[in-house]
């Protein structure tokens, strides 16, 4: 009996470390995840804690957010505008150490609260985020808008 408790118990701590190991290998695709269902869901607070408290945001049409209260309000004013019913992020990923980096695209669907048609936008990102307090946050989270491709001048 109490080999058998001693196996489970083995059992119980490599299971719990291979959890660990995944969540630090997610780096910052699990936070880009997150912020996925958070939009979806227009979770304003879900979104903010995905960011540490000295993160910057910028946004494709500000120049720049910094800190929890203004990321609050610039989530607030957006989801007040619209819903999110689809949104994607298609991204590289590396980590090392207690940093992590995402770069490449995020697509959104955008329908506008006070009517008319959804809008689909896909805008680049790229994203730093580090680990605070074991959990992986922002530091920097970039989106910009593609400028439109030069015109041919012959």
């Amino acid at each position: 009996m109490k080999r058998s408790l001693s196996l489970v118990m083995l059992m119980l701590l490599m299971l719990s470390a291979d959890a660990a190991r995944a969540q630090s290998a997610d780096g910052i695709k699990g936070v880009d995840d997150a912020w996925v269902a958070a939009a979806r869901k227009g979770d304003v607070e879900a979104i903010v804690a995905l960011y540490a408290p000295d993160a910057v945001y910028y946004p494709p049409d500000a120049f720049e957010v910094r800190g929890a209260a203004a990321i609050r309000k610039a989530y607030t004013d957006w989801f007040a505008a619209v819903t999110i019913p689809d949104a994607r992020i298609e991204s590289t990923y590396t980590t090392s150490g207690d940093l992590s980096l995402g770069y490449g695209t995020a697509t959104l669907t955008m329908q506008p609260k006070a009517g008319g048609a959804p809008q689909t936008m896909t805008v680049r990102v790229t994203a730093v985020a580090k680990k605070v307090g074991g959990r992986w946050k922002y530091l920097a989270d970039h989106a910009s808008a593609p400028l439109p491709e030069p015109s041919s001048s012959k």
